[in-house]
């Protein structure tokens, strides 16, 4: 999750558009065996094999895709493999019903500054959210409102119980405070956790339970803050320097506009790696779920979570204890509700700072980008933190749809159709303190790792991760264009 409150002028987004068919262009083709070297082919596979590729990139979510990116921009061919039906990893969308259901909860900040270099961001036709949000607490809702965009709706709030004046105050004094700092000097900044920070910082209690615990703990996935306040700063800053939207077509838009850059022919889906060893003169090796094998002449960038590199790696990752936290989860839940029986019409985010109930956050993403259902019906998206493994989706919904009763009426949410739920086992790397997001790439000779576990956890931390995995790959060889 990654809405803004403290808005930018920056950018200017057009207006809700009308309805569009939802589409999704991008469909690389799928890797069959023929088009690979293959084990059975000879005692020697990679002797008769075509010559190897010069960079393999394993991972087409973000991360693997920023890499790609970069190669490419020096004319450094590459393969990227993919072991699932689509580019994106966790960054996708599903159609189901007509309605675009992004697969977890994920809004796109477009304060990020890689993304910034990287998307165009008018073809993405992005939504823009209402910069605010709208808290439940002691029965109804209490508006908190971006003073720069919404400054009379602002000063109405001034009194309301979402904290004191004195923290809506310190609320800007940290604005101008992250906007007079560099990114690297954020990310590098001594650190404590996030809760550890605001405490510091004056903020009351009622502020930190009724607002920043449901909204930066959507954010990461932490109600706790126990994260790290070098992650919540950069955060805060991209949040001050960018508008929350969502792409007209689901959030897997982001990672195909990448992918439609590359040569069509550079990206196999449905190619698994299922190990990468190490030959006697300490090369990358590679070896498919398919049995065959694959080798580079460059180096291998692997792009997958950080379990799974660790796994690929088989022990030959350096990363530290303190690095492989448990990760964070998530789990959310998607209803269809007839468009005319919606309680709210505004692109606004739902906070739950009542301090009760297991929903954390939620919208109705038609309100924000129409294009989300078909005519005439409404999409709710609720939030929850953890994985509540111990309930059944339909146990879930169930209790989602009471609560969610409390605060809307039950005429309304009563009616709400279950479409379905997506449990995020890792959703996030866990982000605590002692943390390094600066990390080198660099895992052993001849391979990189990337990801937002290296940076930090977020779009634009992925993004940053995959081109700078690129460039000391390019470095090492020698490559990089000065």
């Amino acid at each position: 999750m990654t809405p803004s409150l403290f808005s930018p002028p920056g950018l200017s987004l057009p207006p809700s558009p009308a309805r569009l068919s939802p589409s999704f262009a991008f469909r690389p083709r799928a890797a069959p065996a023929t088009d690979l070297p293959t084990s059975s082919s000879s005692s020697d596979p990679v002797s008769q094999s075509p010559p190897p590729p010069r960079v393999i990139v394993v991972g087409a979510g973000l991360a693997g895709l920023a890499a790609a990116a970069r190669l490419r921009s020096d004319d450094v061919p590459f393969l990227l493999l993919e072991a699932s039906d689509a580019v994106g990893g966790r960054v996708r969308t599903d159609l189901v019903d007509g309605f675009l259901l992004d697969r977890g909860f994920q809004i796109f900040i477009t304060g990020y500054p890689e993304a910034r270099k990287l998307l165009d961001y008018r073809a993405l036709d992005l939504r823009r959210f209402y910069s605010g949000a709208r808290v439940y607490y002691g029965g109804r809702f209490h508006t908190v409102a971006d003073p720069v965009r919404h400054f009379s709706d602002s000063i109405k709030t001034l009194a309301n119980p979402i904290g004191s004046v004195l923290d809506k105050l310190l609320i800007g004094l940290t604005r101008i405070r992250v906007l007079s700092r560099s990114d690297r000097d954020i990310l590098t900044a001594d650190e404590v956790r996030t809760i550890d920070l605001l405490t510091e910082l004056g903020f009351s209690d009622s502020i930190l339970d009724r607002f920043f615990r449901p909204f930066f703990g959507g954010i990461f996935f932490d109600k706790e803050l126990e994260t790290t306040s070098r992650l919540f700063e950069f955060v805060f800053k991209c949040l001050a320097l960018g508008d929350n939207a969502l792409p007209a077509t689901g959030i897997a838009a982001i990672p195909e506009q990448l992918a439609l850059k590359l040569p069509r022919e550079s990206i196999l889906l449905n190619t698994k790696v299922e190990s990468i060893e190490f030959d006697d003169s300490g090369s990358p090796v590679l070896r498919l779920e398919s049995g065959e094998i694959l080798r580079s002449e460059l180096g291998v960038i692997v792009a997958v979570e950080e379990p799974e590199a660790a796994k690929l790696l088989a022990g030959k990752y350096k990363g530290t204890k303190a690095d492989r936290k448990l990760p964070r989860s998530t789990v959310c839940l998607y209803f269809a509700a007839d468009g005319d029986r919606i309680p709210v019409k505004d692109p606004v985010l739902f906070l739950n700072g009542s301090g009760k109930g297991i929903v954390n956050n939620m919208f109705f993403a038609t309100n924000v980008a129409p294009s989300y259902g078909p005519p005439g019906k409404a999409l709710v998206s609720v939030s929850l933190i953890g994985l509540f493994e111990g309930a059944s989706d339909g146990d879930l919904a169930a209790q989602v749809v009471r609560e969610l009763a409390d605060w809307f009426g039950e005429s309304a949410a009563g009616s709400w159709r279950h479409l379905r739920t997506y449990r995020v086992a890792f959703a996030q790397p866990n982000q605590c303190p002692p943390t390094d997001l600066t990390k080198d790439p660099r895992v052993g000779s001849g391979v990189y790792v990337c990801g937002d576990y290296v940076t930090s956890s977020t779009f634009d931390g992925a993004l940053v991760s995959g081109r700078l995995a690129a460039e000391a790959l390019l470095k090492d060889r020698a490559l990089i264009r000065i």
